[in-house]
């Protein structure tokens, strides 16, 4: 990595979560061929379905040391 984008990352680092946040995503997507504005508006949609689901209390979820306990056994 050239010494510009170092020096870059220390900087950008020192930024709020929120707006370090918000760089990642633009960075992300600057690598992607072209912006998919329908698969974009169906990850969104399907974002704010799971999260009614969770407000709702429909959701049925798992605690996070089950998960990753489950999958360090099957992938390990």
């Amino acid at each position: 990595m050239s010494q510009a984008a170092e020096e870059l990352k220390v900087e950008l680092a020192k930024l709020p979560i929120p707006e370090r946040a918000e760089l990642a995503q633009f960075l992300i997507h600057s690598l992607e061929d072209g912006w998919d504005v329908e698969t974009e508006a169906a990850w969104d949609a399907e974002l704010a379905r799971r999260a009614t689901e969770i407000k709702k209390g429909d959701a049925k979820g798992e605690p996070a040391q089950i998960v990753f306990d489950t999958l360090r056994e099957k992938y390990s």
